[in-house]
């Protein structure tokens, strides 16, 4: 047990480090937001008389109600749609192996690599010969495109570590492909799609440049879209500007705080089977 002391010693520092790096940020944006406006603090310090009306500023310069609604109706056009099509085709390439199985994962592998950046021109100008550029489905179908090559090889991922046996079993009793998919499948998949779901949020929720490159009317667009507007407007002013950000960045913490219990069970899923 002595041997294994300084593993676990450097394993803890490095866990620490990294939680180090990951909040020390956000301390800083939560201390900037609380001090006087038109100024520009340094370092991380706690302001003497701290103006928490900055957030309520912030709301109502940038005019987030209409922008946490459009947020909404994006996310509900991306992420049931998204799941669904990921849930059905993850567990065609697992389980059915039909021809050509190891060639659309192939495909899928490589849209992985492909950088969201690349595709902005070709998007563009395919989006306005459809008459959907400057419309939510602009940035709606795209996304759900885009996020298909990671959520369909995390659910295969997922059905390929379920036992055999429980297809074997379920096709003994005539069940079919569909049955066995919608009976023993689906259910037992709930924590991959839990996981799922709430990564397919917290990217379609934080989805920036896709937003500002293909949709004009900054009311479409999703809240950290809106940010670019933002920034332009209030760019000297950094204490509102912190203020803003941290009420963009509110709803997906609490998402994702709420719901992080199944992400880490997905996970540890994973890593048992292992």
């Amino acid at each position: 047990m002595n041997h294994r002391l300084p593993q676990l010693i450097a394993g803890r520092v490095m866990l620490v480090l990294f939680m180090a790096a990951t909040a020390v940020p956000f301390l800083s944006l939560f201390t900037t937001a609380l001090a006087p406006q038109n100024t520009t603090p340094h370092g991380i310090s706690w302001p003497s008389h701290p103006h928490w009306h900055n957030f309520v500023d912030a709301f109502h310069a940038a005019d987030l109600m209409p922008l946490l609604g459009s947020s909404l109706l994006i996310v509900l056009g991306v992420v049931p749609v998204a799941l669904a099509l990921a849930a059905a085709a993850g567990y065609g390439l697992a389980v059915l192996g039909f021809p050509g199985a190891r060639i659309v994962f192939g495909l899928l592998l490589v849209g992985l690599t492909v950088p969201t950046e690349s595709l902005i021109t070709p998007l563009y100008y395919q989006l306005e010969s459809m008459g959907l550029l400057n419309t939510r489905w602009a940035l709606i179908l795209p996304l759900m495109g885009l996020f298909m090559p990671f959520s369909v090889v995390w659910m295969r991922t997922f059905y390929l570590s379920l036992p055999k046996e429980l297809t074997e079993a379920a096709s003994v009793d005539g069940a079919g492909p569909w049955t066995v998919f919608r009976r023993v499948h689906l259910p037992l998949a709930r924590p991959a799609l839990s996981s799922l779901a709430i990564l397919l949020f917290l990217w379609t929720w934080n989805q920036f440049l896709l937003a500002i490159a293909l949709i004009d009317d900054p009311a479409k667009r999703t809240v950290a879209g809106a940010l670019g507007a933002f920034q332009g407007h209030y760019g000297t002013n950094v204490v509102l500007l912190s203020a803003g950000s941290l009420l963009i960045m509110l709803p997906a913490v609490l998402v994702f705080v709420i719901f992080q219990r199944h992400f880490v069970t997905a996970l540890l899923q994973g890593a048992v089977k292992g």
